[in-house]
């Protein structure tokens, strides 16, 4: 069993299970099923993946191995780019959207690939943690 790759799916499924969970109460309506897949939202999937695997890398290889080092380093880029670079231009989308309904209704909308804001990173950066932390220590 390959718990590299098992724990960063774990915490993909929680974290994305989590989306669901916050937007049905949040909305109050259990018909939310679309944040089961999108991207964006409460709390970030990617980060909860990224820090998963680089926390139990970190607890089985070692904080001064060179694995740990690199899914450190992959880490960061992610959740930068989730809050930086992926909200920037999901907000440019919504712009562009408007101003294109204003000038040429007809145009089809462009798709939106949301970004995070530094909130639902952090949760989901707290749920991957959370997550490599409890197989590593249950299964040792």
């Amino acid at each position: 069993m390959n718990l590299y790759l098992i724990v960063p799916l774990l915490a993909w499924v929680v974290a994305q299970g989590g989306k669901y969970v916050y937007a049905a109460i949040k909305t109050r309506s259990i018909k939310v099923f679309n944040k089961l897949y999108v991207s964006g939202g409460m709390p970030s999937a990617h980060s909860a993946t990224v820090v998963s695997l680089a926390v139990y890398i970190g607890l089985e290889e070692g904080l001064d191995s060179a694995l740990f080092a690199i899914a450190g380093v992959l880490a960061m880029i992610v959740m930068y780019d989730a809050v930086m670079v992926r909200r920037s231009s999901g907000e440019q989308g919504l712009r562009l959207n408007r101003l294109s309904k204003a000038v040429q209704p007809e145009l089809p909308q462009l798709h939106i690939a949301k970004g995070h804001t530094p909130v639902e990173v952090v949760v989901g950066a707290l749920v991957g943690a959370t997550i490599a932390s409890v197989v590593f220590f249950t299964l040792k």
